[in-house]
C-alpha cells in the first residue's frame, strides 16, 4: 500500500510559478511517479513522469519547457515546478505512482493522491 499527499497549489498570476510536492509513504521502493491535472469539466489529463531512479522523465506537450518534474537521492518527495504559468494551466493536479516505464494512461497508475489545486489568474 502507499499513500500520496500533494501540496504547493495555490493562486498565482500569469507568468509566475509555483512548485507542486507529493510525499509518499508506505510501500514506495521502485515506483515511478506522474503528475496528471484536472480541469473543470474536462478529463483528467497526464502532465509528467519520472522513473524511480529519477533518470527517465516524460512531458506532456503542454508541459514540455515550462514544468520540469524531479525526486532526489531519497527518492520522496516528487516535486513539479512549473514556472511561467497561463490560466490553461488552472487544473486539481494529482500524482500517481506505478511500476514501471512512463505512462500517460489513468488507469496505469496504481495509486492516486488527493490533488492539490492551481489556480492561474489572467
Amino acid at each position: 500500500q502507499m499513500r500520496l499527499v500533494e501540496s504547493g497549489g495555490g493562486l498565482v498570476q500569469a507568468g509566475g510559478s509555483l512548485r507542486l510536492s507529493c510525499a509518499a509513504s508506505g510501500h514506495t521502493f521502485g515506483y515511478g511517479m506522474g503528475w496528471f491535472r484536472q480541469a473543470p469539466g474536462k478529463e483528467r489529463d497526464f502532465v509528467a513522469f519520472i522513473s524511480w531512479s529519477g533518470g527517465t522523465t516524460d512531458y506532456a506537450d503542454s508541459a514540455k519547457g515550462r514544468f520540469t518534474i524531479s525526486r532526489d537521492n531519497a527518492k520522496n518527495p516528487v516535486y513539479l515546478q512549473m514556472n511561467s504559468l497561463k490560466p490553461e494551466d488552472t487544473a486539481v493536479y494529482y500524482c500517481a505512482a506505478r511500476v514501471g516505464s512512463t505512462s500517460t494512461e489513468e488507469w496505469a497508475y496504481d495509486y492516486w493522491g488527493q490533488g492539490t489545486q492551481v489556480t492561474v489568474s489572467s
